[in-house]
This record gives structure tokens, C-alpha cells and sequence, in this order.
């Protein structure tokens, strides 16, 4: 980690997913939405998970419906059938997460979500880890998920990610209805924070709806780690947001400051 990592986190607003913009084409984590948003002067957010045959694609949804015509898990595709895919309502394709970091090569700081089962699987934080170990550019990773964050913080140096500042996504409550994947375990561990003698986060990205909360207030006033905040969908609530945040994670206007 070095302070000029996080420094290039918080300079800019951030572009949840890119600067996607539907009726324009431009499709949320597609190399479209991320060249808008270098264009506007953004930092760029995107989710990466992995495939059948142990690659990563930047997408969302564990689930093909809503952004494609096709159906089905994202994970039971190769990286290869889902490449072919088009993007609804757009000329692109789902982009490998290796495409994707070719397409920005390191012109805006990037922040890379780690999307999970929370099986304890760390594949796709080590193929992560594998392509930005050659990546040359700002970027950092987090993830709700606890264990991949821990998989990168005890093996970052084996895996040449030693200097990629890590963090953790949070919100206040983690109920069944919204994280049916959870055990209690898991939802009092993430619920309270107790992961962070584990998982030691560079930084935190809170929901926008909690605030103000306990847990960025201190982590952010306390331990003096960046807090950035999801997702902000106004400018009336991106000033909310930055009284207890250091930047915005947004979507669905233009941040100007």
C-alpha cells in the first residue's frame, strides 16, 4: 500500500460500473462505460467474477437475464462463450477483465470488486491478483467478502500485489431476504466488523443509506483510512454523503467537484 495509491482513489468521483449511460448504449461494466468515464475525468468502479474455466469477466449480476438476451450463471459459462455475448441494448460484448484493463491501461485510477459466492473460493481473487500484478496504473481492490480480502492480504507479496491497497464493502445489516447466501456466522461477522483483525482494509466503501454510521466514522476518524461511499445517485445526496466520506461512488448524474 502507499499513500499516493489511495490518494488517486479519493481524487475523483468514482463511476459505479462505469459512466453507463443505457439509452447512449453504453451498458454498465462495459469498455464503453469506462471510456465515457475517462473521458469525463472519473475514476472507474467494476465488478470482476469468474468463469467456468478459471478466467475473470467484468459483470455484475451472477446471472446472465438482466443485462443480455441469454440465461443461465455466469459461472457455468467459459470465458470464451461469454466474450460472445452481446450486452443489451449495446453493440459490445461481455469483456474479459483482461480486455478490460487493456482498454483503460492505467489512464483513470480503478477500483476492482471482487464479486463471490462466499464459499471460501479465492480463484478469482488469485486470477485478480495474476493480471494486476502486470497492470501499471492506479488501482485497488475490495470486495464484501472478507475471505478474499485475506486470501490477497496474506499472499500479496507471492502474488506481486503486495502494493495494491485492499478494502472492504460494507453495509449496516446483511438480512435473508437481500444475502441469502449467508450463514449467521457470516452475517455477525460482517455485520459488526469482526473480520477486520483478518482482513486489515486499506480502505472502506460504505452504503450511502446508513450514514451516519459507527463503523466508517471510526475507521475513517479512528484507524484514518479513506472511506468512500455507494451508491450516490444525486448531487443533494453526494453532499450528504461527504460529510462523512472522503468520495463517492455514483451512478445516474454528472459529480462536479
Amino acid at each position: 500500500m502507499t499513500s499516493r495509491d489511495l490518494a488517486s482513489m479519493t481524487a475523483q468521483p468514482i463511476a459505479h460500473r462505469g459512466l453507463h449511460d443505457e439509452p447512449r448504449g453504453l451498458i454498465e461494466n462495459s469498455i464503453g462505460a469506462a471510456m465515457a468515464a475517462i473521458a469525463a475525468g472519473y475514476a472507474i468502479e467494476c465488478d470482476v467474477q469468474a468463469t467456468k474455466d478459471g478466467d475473470l469477466v467484468v459483470f455484475h449480476d451472477d446471472a446472465l437475464d438482466r443485462l443480455t438476451v441469454q440465461a443461465g450463471r455466469v459461472g457455468a459459462r467459459t470465458a470464451r462463450e461469454l466474450a460472445a455475448i452481446k450486452l443489451r441494448g449495446s453493440h459490445e460484448t461481455i469483456p474479459t477483465f483482461a480486455e478490460f484493463l487493456a482498454a483503460i491501461g492505467g489512464r483513470a485510477p480503478l477500483v476492482v470488486e471482487i464479486k463471490s459466492d462466499f464459499d471460501g473460493a479465492v480463484a478469482a481473487a488469485r486470477r485478480t491478483a495474476e493480471l494486476l500484478s502486470r497492470y501499471d496504473g492506479p488501482v485497488v481492490i475490495e470486495s464484501f467478502d472478507p475471505d478474499p480480502i485475506v486470501f490477497l492480504r496474506k499472499n500479496g507479496a507471492a502474488l506481486g500485489v503486495a502494493h495494491i491497497p485492499l478494502g472492504i464493502v460494507s453495509e449496516a445489516a446483511y438480512g435473508a431476504s437481500d444475502w441469502p447466501m449467508l450463514s449467521q456466522q457470516q452475517r455477525l461477522e460482517m455485520t459488526h466488523f469482526l473480520h477486520y483483525p483478518r482482513t486489515r482494509p486499506d480502505f472502506v466503501s460504505w452504503n450511502v443509506a446508513d450514514l451516519p454510521h459507527a463503523i466508517p466514522f471510526l475507521a475513517r476518524e479512528g484507524l484514518r483510512i479513506p472511506v468512500t461511499v455507494w451508491t450516490v445517485r444525486s448531487r443533494e445526496q453526494a453532499a450528504t454523503a461527504l460529510k462523512w466520506a472522503d468520495q463517492i461512488v455514483f451512478e445516474g448524474f454528472a459529480p462536479s467537484f
